[in-house]
């Protein structure tokens, strides 16, 4: 329906409590459905669930930590600065060109839902401040995927390790 109905969504925003002091926070991502706090840090991380239409092996999810100010490239480019090739006729190299690269992949069409940060006590050691993703599972894949829990390790508040089943 044209990017002027479009303005508020792909985002995340940031307000108090009570409603007010309303600020977009960062743009460009396509659903930032679960968001949880690196434990000992101040980043923000998001799981996003991306875009379909474009085959089985793309786009894939992804967990990042959400910079201020940022763009993650969503209509525009997806995991970088790759351009949607559906947009051609409304192209913006300047956004694709400041598109932020994710984090980590989780995988395409897995529908990555969930991310909780493990700030306890009672998993082994390796689990301590890693990221639990949720995943929901594909619906228009040809191999069906995703459906499962991710575990991704931290260290030093960042990624430490590729994704791995849980």
């Amino acid at each position: 329906n044209g990017m002027e109905n479009e303005l508020r969504r792909a985002n995340i925003m940031e307000l108090n409590p009570d409603g007010t002091g309303e600020k977009i926070y960062a743009v460009g991502l396509r659903n930032p459905v679960g968001m949880d706090w690196a434990p000992g840090t101040t980043t923000l991380w998001t799981a996003v669930n991306e875009r379909d239409g474009l085959g089985d092996e793309l786009v894939p999810d992804y967990m990042t930590g959400v910079k201020e100010g940022g763009f993650y490239g969503w209509p525009y480019a997806y995991f970088g600065k790759n351009e949607d090739p559906r947009r051609k006729d409304e192209q913006r190299p300047d956004l694709v060109n400041k598109t932020i690269v994710p984090d980590v992949a989780l995988g395409s069409l897995t529908a990555s839902l969930g991310l909780t940060f493990y700030d306890k006590q009672s998993f082994p050691a390796r689990f301590h401040n890693g990221a639990f993703i949720g995943q929901h599972g594909s619906w228009n894949r040809s191999t069906l995927s995703g459906y499962k829990v991710m575990f991704v390790p931290f260290g030093n508040g960042k990624p430490s390790g590729a994704p791995e089943d849980f």
